[in-house]
């Protein structure tokens, strides 16, 4: 965490946008069976692994494992002591409630916000409304979380029209932990890994297929990946 904070921060606000992706097992999944997804993790300046289990399976079947960088400490990291109250910062996503909650909860003031409608990647107009917000509101740190792949979609098409500046990090539910919105695991469940299990808890509804059906392919997948490397 450390060195990628340092790597972070010492990059030149005005610098051509490059985003931060933290896949974790479920992103993985969804490249494996949707290649077409693969640039838009290729594509970032930076890629940090998120799950503490991905680590531990991969260590298993002998694959060289980085160290863990979870989205949600890293968006707090720089939250709390990075960002300076008056510094400006961009956000894709969050509805006005949750974002109220962002502002009282960590006294951030220079929030330029927009956040699309459900289903805005599919309508070629609010996905460039979306785009082009993130351009016209540079700022040394720019939070996109709308959700994956979508985040990455975004990120990966300022990238590509080259208008923009500055980072972006494409943290999915992590400005929400802040908020109060959602509640993150206790530590020690984090560090065993079964923070996925708390989260499944919290939220049967939505994250039941993502943990119990999707997700468990990671194994095959890390497996052949392991293979492969001793061919």
């Amino acid at each position: 965490m450390p060195d990628v904070v340092a790597q972070l921060v010492a990059r030149p606000p005005g610098a051509p946008f490059g985003y931060v992706v933290t896949p974790n097992a479920d992103h993985l999944v969804r490249i494996a069976r949707e290649p077409r997804i693969r640039p838009l993790y290729d594509d970032a300046w930076m890629r940090l692994l998120d799950s503490r289990v991905v680590a531990q399976l991969g260590r298993m079947v002998g694959l060289p494992v980085p160290a863990v960088v979870p989205g949600s400490d890293l968006t707090a990291r720089l939250v709390e002591q990075e960002i300076a109250p008056d510094e400006p910062v961009t956000v894709l996503g969050l509805e006005p409630a949750a974002l109220a909650r962002l502002v009282e909860r960590t006294g951030l003031r220079r929030i330029a916000h927009h956040n699309p409608p459900m289903g805005f990647e599919r309508d070629p107009g609010e996905f460039e409304a979306a785009v082009r917000f993130i351009e016209e509101h540079p700022a040394r740190f720019t939070f996109l979380a709308v959700g994956s792949p979508r985040q990455c979609m975004v990120a990966h098409k300022v990238v590509e029209r080259g208008r923009a500046t500055g980072l972006g990090l494409c943290i999915g539910a992590s400005l929400l932990f802040l908020t109060g919105e959602e509640r993150r695991a206790p530590v020690p469940v984090q560090k065993v890994g079964l923070e996925w299990a708390w989260r499944l808890a919290q939220d049967p509804k939505r994250l039941a297929r993502r943990y119990l059906v999707d997700s468990p392919a990671i194994i095959g997948l890390l497996r052949q990946e392991a293979r492969s490397r001793k061919a």
